[in-house]
């Protein structure tokens, strides 16, 4: 049986059609592959960048949690004669002095401070005190019991910087009045 050099012909420009098409795919493969080798290394990379960011973070906050730790350890350890005598009972500032006097055993009076500073010279040594933080509405509010009298604030929270100066003194030994926020230049 005799084969046609006409089909024969053909039959290889079939196979050569073939083999073209599939090595345009090869190297199309092959593009793709380094592509994806490039990203999974640009990923990779991201990914230990961010572990790297959030172990960071981790170990901020665990300092953070240490520090807390060892100023409470600090505060509740601090000496008898260094804090206010609870028992001692004082009539708010001369500034106050219309409001309703502190009569033991009288009627429960209610006095609800807009201003903070009113807040702190009203509840200046008292017995109890309580505070809470509405996170959502971003409201500080505290409580203070002395005698017949609540004594309320509800507000803005103090300044962060506020808590910072007063945690500094206290770990370094140093009066308020002598710490300041801002920075220290060298001049020439």
């Amino acid at each position: 049986m005799a084969v046609n050099s006409g089909s024969k012909d053909k039959s290889l420009e079939a196979l050569d059609f073939i083999i073209n098409v599939l090595k345009e795919h090869e190297q199309t493969l092959d593009k793709s592959i380094e592509e994806l080798a490039t990203v999974t290394e640009q990923i990779g990379n991201t990914a230990d960048g961010m572990k790297g960011k959030v172990e960071g973070i981790e170990e901020r906050i665990n300092n953070l949690e240490k520090e807390v730790t060892n100023l409470m350890d600090k505060v509740s350890s601090t000496p008898k004669e260094k804090l206010p005598n609870p028992l001692k009972i004082t009539q708010p500032q001369a500034a106050f002095a219309g409001l309703p006097p502190i009569i033991p055993g009288g009627p429960l009076v209610v006095l609800r401070c807009r201003q903070w500073v009113d807040f702190q010279a009203l509840a200046t040594g008292v017995h109890t005190l309580s505070f809470s933080y509405k996170e959502v509405e971003k409201i500080f509010q505290a409580e203070a019991l002395r005698e017949n009298q609540i004594i309320v604030y509800s507000g803005a929270l103090p300044s962060f910087s506020r808590i910072l100066k007063a945690w500094l003194s206290q770990e370094l030994d140093i009066t308020g009045q002598n710490i300041l926020e801002g920075f220290l230049d060298k001049t020439k």
